[in-house]
Parts: C-alpha cells; structure tokens; sequence
C-alpha cells in the first residue's frame, strides 16, 4: 500500500497516486490488509530515521509518539517501535495532536525564558505525566524489515502511475 496522496522527496515520488497491490499468492485477509495500511503509514518515516541512525550515526533513546495513532493503547506503539527499532514512549496525552502541539509551541515562545525546548516540555509540560516505554519486540522488527523489502522495489510501480496518470 503507497497512501501517497502528495509527493514525498524522501522516496523520490513528485506527487501522488494511492495504490494497493498484492502479490497472487498472498493472503488476503482484513487483518493483513489493516496491518499493510499502518505499515505503509511509518514507512517514510523509516526511511528518513534510517537515514539519521544508520546512516549519520545519529543516536536514539526513545521517540516520543503523539497523535491518532496512539490512542489505542500499545498498537501504533509496537507498530512504530518495530519500524524504527528502537523505544517509543507514549504519555497519557498521546491522543492529541498538531494543534495541540502548536500550542505548546506557542506556550514555550511566551514562557521558555531561555530554556532549550526540551527543557521546557520536561520541567513544565510533561513533568509528572504519566507515560509507557515499548522496547521493539524482534520478531516484529523482523516483520516489519520483511514488509520494507517488498516496499522498497514497489515504489517504481508508484512512480509509473504518477508518470502514466499525469494531469
């Protein structure tokens, strides 16, 4: 699944074309079916932390994930934790997204009073709040790799259908 609805530099593809394809000896089912849309959904952003972990060395504690996704508890969570390999935590707030935090942005520019963002979002936002840590599970990591392999090769077929689809 390429839920490309714009372009995306990361994979080089100028503009978008939602596409779901399957090989013929897959099996279809609701479950895999749900579970390709999340995957699709975590797959640029692998790419870019592939870029920055494997590539620029960049080192990674936990990534903080926030918004729809992980409202239900644990899913997005393991889903993401096994795409980046590494922790993700989730604080009770996580059902919120960019318009909250575009407020907080907002409250730092006011009363960050010279304090880096972390800082502020450490010692005044989220101090106390409670949260949960997921360590990727390998055979999820597994998965997920799996799926990026067959991922990877398919986004020649997304570039042709915005090639062939123009206008």
């Amino acid at each position: 699944s390429y839920n490309y609805y714009s372009g995306e530099p990361v994979t080089g593809v100028e503009s978008g074309r939602p596409l779901f394809m399957r090989r013929p000896d897959a099996r279809f089912t609701l479950a895999n079916f749900a579970r390709v849309q999340l995957y699709a959904a975590m797959a640029t952003l692998k790419l870019g932390m592939d870029i920055l972990l494997v590539e620029e060395g960049v080192r990674l504690d936990t990534l903080l994930g926030h918004g729809g996704l992980f409202k239900t508890r644990g899913v997005g969570q393991s889903l993401l934790a096994a795409a980046i390999n590494a922790p993700v935590t989730v604080m009770e707030t996580a059902g919120e997204g960019g318009a909250w935090g575009i407020a907080l942005l907002a409250a730092y520019m006011i009363h960050g009073q010279g304090r880096t963002l972390e800082e502020y979002l450490d010692q005044d936002i989220f101090a106390g709040m409670p949260s949960e840590t997921l360590a990727p599970d390998p055979a999820d990591v597994a998965g997920y790799d799996a799926f990026m392999q067959r991922y990877l090769p398919g986004l020649a077929i997304e570039r042709a259908a915005v090639e062939q689809m123009k206008g």
